[in-house]
């Protein structure tokens, strides 16, 4: 559940600017996300944007992230794990503990349903595979 009582603006960009910067440094994700973002101000806006509407209720994030998922070549599933550790390792950081808790609950379920549209799109005729719980990696 969002509301605006769960965390503030500035708990959200804190979040988000930290996770990213752990994205940016990985030897693993950095690759990626470098050669499709050009702009990473526009990118770390838009995703306080998403955060801030999925934490807080605040309806500000206007995209369609699956399919600029869906475009990206050779994702594969260790790649999926490791941004959802990243996430978890920023996360365990926070101080506020309700906050944390639902961070963590929807990116598990963003990951899995990126994950499972990007698997559907590239072969559609396969069940999609299923991401392993993560939270207590």
């Amino acid at each position: 559940m969002s509301t605006p009582d769960l965390c503030t603006e500035e708990e959200v960009s804190h979040l988000v600017h930290t996770f990213y910067a752990k994205v940016r440094d990985d030897k693993l994700l950095s690759p990626i996300f470098s050669s499709h973002i050009s702009n990473w101000n526009f990118h770390l806006s838009k995703m306080v944007d998403f955060w801030s509407s999925v934490l807080r209720g605040t309806a500000r994030y206007r995209g369609t992230p699956m399919p600029t998922h869906n475009a990206l070549p050779q994702i594969d599933i260790e790649m999926f794990h490791r941004w959802l550790k990243l996430f978890h390792q920023t996360t365990c950081k926070l101080a506020n503990t309700k906050m944390r808790n639902r961070a963590d609950e929807l990116a598990e379920r963003i990951a899995q349903s990126l994950w499972y549209g990007y698997q559907i799109h590239l072969n559609p005729d396969k069940p999609p595979d299923q991401l392993r719980a993560t939270l207590n990696d």
